[in-house]
């Protein structure tokens, strides 16, 4: 094998760029970008904010000003969370819209003849 493909692979976990190892234990901490949070969460970004202000949703911190990461294991323990929530039949359905409050296309008020 050539020196040019040696230095293309990793040696080690350590070595890939998408895992940190926490400072105070030898556990692997990975974090996830936006890219990779859609494909575990598919919800929009201004959902996903909403749900961290809440506090209904892991929260993103900074690594630099201008990279954003989740905790990993904290978004899987959420989603577990979540389906658990739903099979015990713990998460309330999701309300209608009303139609009435709309300002376009008004809904038209039945008639007594009917």
């Amino acid at each position: 094998m050539s020196a040019k493909a040696d230095r293309s692979l990793p040696s080690s976990s350590t070595d890939r760029p998408d895992v940190l190892l926490r400072p105070s234990s030898s556990k692997i901490r990975r974090l996830v970008r936006r890219p990779q949070l859609r494909l575990i969460v598919p919800l929009s970004d201004t959902t996903i904010w909403e749900l961290e202000k809440l506090g209904q949703f892991p929260r993103r911190f900074n690594l630099t000003p201008r990279c954003v990461v989740w905790d990993l294991a904290e978004v899987e323990a959420w989603v577990e969370a979540r389906k658990a929530s739903f099979e015990a039949g713990k998460t309330p359905p999701t309300p209608k819209p009303d139609v009435h409050q709309r300002k376009r296309r008004p809904v038209r008020q039945r008639s007594a003849s009917r």
